[in-house]
């Protein structure tokens, strides 16, 4: 129960809406407030910027359910400690897994970022297709200029 509180308070703090939890300890998040934190994020996130944007819809237990919008590629990056889960909700994109990271840099909580993968298997999303980048391997979103690619990714931390 106290898990339970403490995971509905992070999300009140970090302004994700939220649905009410039922007896089951179950949240629902109605596709319209998908739909209007997407609009919101494309609005708010410009063309030329280098970084997606984001907002958190859900921070439940070991999973964080984020919302990213890309309007340019990002660079290559790891998580050591996170699985990805991803939900194309908009756009089309291609995810390059795998290979190795150019220009690696170490970050903290086992996070790393490169100018981008090496080798790795490009992969074309549209919407509705779900990926799943297993923590420990390369990614990189690439965004094709002028374009707007919108997906949830579902952050589950690993014990």
């Amino acid at each position: 129960m106290v898990r339970l509180i403490l995971s509905v308070s992070v999300m009140l703090m970090l302004g994700a809406q939220t649905a009410p939890l039922t007896g089951d300890s179950a949240l629902v998040i109605p596709a319209a407030e998908v739909q209007a934190q997407t609009a919101k994020v494309i609005a708010d996130t410009s063309p030329s910027s280098a970084d997606a944007g984001t907002t958190v819809l859900s921070a439940y237990g070991n999973l964080t359910l984020r919302l990213y919008v890309r309007k340019t590629s990002g660079g290559g990056e790891i998580h050591a400690h996170f699985d990805d889960l991803m939900i194309v909700q908009q756009g089309t994109a291609t995810l390059v897994t795998g290979g190795t990271l150019a220009d690696r840099k170490e970050l903290a909580n086992g996070e790393s970022r490169g100018s981008s993968v090496v080798g790795g298997v490009s992969r074309k999303l549209t919407v509705g297709d779900v990926a799943i980048v297993p923590a420990g391997v390369a990614h990189q979103t690439l965004v094709e200029p002028g374009s707007t690619y919108a997906y949830m990714v579902a952050k589950v931390h690993e014990p």
